[in-house]
């Protein structure tokens, strides 16, 4: 290995690594909040659709396979959606409404109040995924937003998890991580310590 291709890798690994501790420091509580709602909502019998473009279209899918198989605890399986799946869906809507409308559009069709929408987008602005929180807004669903610094993502969320960083793929893997760490977070609600959950659930 070269010395530039060595001082690539380990530039590249020490700035994640940083990013990654800096974030979960001052952010540890809110991913706590954020996954003491989803387990609320799917204890309530609601559900969680996840959209995103590219690789958060990526991440979108990875974290619905996680919920609705398993992610490391053996527990029943749990309701979970990526809008980026079904591509006669996403080309009609694009198609005869726009690209803007293609996760909006499923958010009207399948979500009902009490669900969750958790729209990831690294820019914080991408339209479909804002308008697809617009609508998750007006069909009663608590809404959560993956992004970067900032954006026009945030005033539309109940919860935004932002990344500070400009960087798309640093970005994205502490996104992928706050996902797992989603999914670990609600199994242990669900399924380890359910009498934490019990007056939350009591709230209405």
């Amino acid at each position: 290995m070269s010395e530039s291709a060595e001082r690539l890798i380990i530039d590249y690994a020490e700035e994640g690594a940083a990013l990654r501790t800096r974030f979960f420091a001052d952010n540890a509580a809110l991913v706590d909040q954020v996954a003491r709602a989803l387990a609320v909502s799917l204890a309530r019998g609601g559900k969680i659709l996840f959209c995103g473009n590219g690789g958060s279209a990526a991440d979108a899918q990875h974290l619905a396979a996680e919920f609705v198989n398993r992610f490391e605890l053996e527990r029943p399986p749990l309701p979970a959606l990526a809008l980026t799946t079904d591509t006669s869906v996403l080309t009609a809507i694009g198609n005869d409404y726009g690209f803007e409308l293609v996760f909006a559009k499923q958010v009207q069709a399948l979500a009902a109040p009490g669900d969750v929408c958790v729209g990831i987008s690294t820019s914080g602005n991408s339209p479909d995924v804002l308008a697809a929180l617009r609508s998750a807004r007006e069909k009663g669903c608590l809404t959560v937003g993956l992004a970067g610094r900032n954006g026009a993502i945030v005033p539309l969320c109940d919860y935004a998890l932002l990344v500070p960083h400009d960087r798309t793929a640093l970005i994205q893997e502490v996104h992928i991580t706050v996902g797992h760490l989603l999914c670990k977070l609600t199994d242990h609600y669900l399924f380890e310590a359910v009498m934490e959950l019990r007056p939350y659930l009591e709230e209405r």
